[in-house]
């Protein structure tokens, strides 16, 4: 794949929105003081603005209105696309300012993966792909948020993520979404590396769990459905430890709905003091993840199938470990604001 100067233009832009997005959620975070305070279900020690996800939401807004401009054959999938965005980042943007119960967000949820899975089928589709939209949906969001705990892990795994959906799928809109999350990204990082000087929040951990269903969906039209398995590969490290650690709460009668420091990330990153070193550590196992994807991957629906259950396995593993090694105290993150 080659990039014309237009895709740098186009990376460039969402890139300075992103930047200029984050700081000036900084200060509006900082005036409203909407701020996370350290306490036992955190993984920071200092009192740090949340919310600077808001700028990667509207990035990836202007993309998609952009798209439905200049592409008016994706005028439904860009439109229900951009419909269930708003409700993620929106029901996100107003948590992130008082706080919800799970019913009203869960419902938003549901309604903006319904419209996404819509806009993919009548797009072209299929009703399996649609299907599977709809599930990734509904589970990327809420994944993305509960793995939304230490500096630069959320926005990062996305990045790669999003980096290896655009390079599969290799062109149409997956690109060009692609390219403006990643830029997205890359402008909000530098605000969210540790020591983190805004964190996310919920507006920004639901639309990049959205985005990445989004960007999934389409690629999956692009695809054979012997390769689909292999989009998983870039998502293991936040589906395992997600996964594998609400199980364990729910066998042990946990109220497993309810805010905690029990994933593996946050426990490594205790024991460690330090989030930097946890969040290149599962940079890297999805940059390997990815090189795998691209290497040994094929049109083998089989060979596609045990390669991810390989991988899978080799992460639960992994999982397992870093979950029973002793824990310690809290790492140390955040500014004083």
């Amino acid at each position: 794949m080659t990039f014309a100067p237009g895709w740098m233009l186009w990376f460039g832009l969402f890139l300075i929105v992103s930047a200029l997005g984050t700081w000036l959620a900084r200060h509006y975070a900082l005036q409203r003081r909407m701020l996370d305070q350290p306490g036992e279900r955190r993984s920071h020690t200092v009192a740090t603005p949340r919310g600077g996800g808001i700028s990667i939401a509207i990035a990836l807004l202007i993309a998609l209105c952009t798209l439905i401009v200049r592409m008016p054959s994706t005028f439904v999938t860009m439109s229900l696309a951009a419909l269930g965005l708003v409700l993620v980042a929106g029901i996100g943007w107003i948590d992130d300012h008082r706080p919800l119960s799970v019913i009203p967000k869960l419902s938003v949820h549901i309604l903006a993966s319904l419209s996404l899975s819509a806009g993919i089928v009548l797009g072209g589709g299929s009703l399996g792909c649609g299907l599977v939209v709809f599930i990734s949906g509904l589970v990327l969001i809420n994944i993305w948020n509960f793995m939304d705990g230490i500096d630069g892990l959320a926005a990062s795994q996305a990045g790669l993520a999003a980096v290896f959906f655009l390079l599969f799928a290799g062109a149409g809109n997956v690109v060009h979404l692609g390219l403006a999350l990643v830029a997205a990204i890359c402008g909000f990082l530098p605000f969210n590396l540790p020591t983190a000087k805004i964190f996310l929040g919920d507006v920004g951990s639901g639309a990049l769990g959205y985005a990445l269903a989004l960007m999934a969906g389409l690629a999956m039209e692009r695809m054979p459905v012997e390769i689909w398995p292999l989009l998983l590969l870039p998502l293991s490290a936040f589906l395992l430890d997600a996964g594998l650690t609400l199980l364990s709460r729910m066998l042990r009668g946990e109220r497993w709905w309810t805010p905690h420091v029990e994933h593996a990330y946050q426990r490594w990153a205790r024991r460690s003091r330090s989030h930097g070193r946890v969040t290149m550590a599962y940079a890297v196992w999805t940059m390997m993840a990815m090189a795998g994807g691209g290497l040994f991957g094929g049109n083998d629906s089989r060979g596609n199938a045990m390669l991810v259950l390989a991988w899978f396995g080799i992460g639960g593993a992994s999982w397992y470990w870093l979950r029973s090694r002793p824990d310690s105290g809290h790492s140390d993150s955040g500014v004083k604001p």
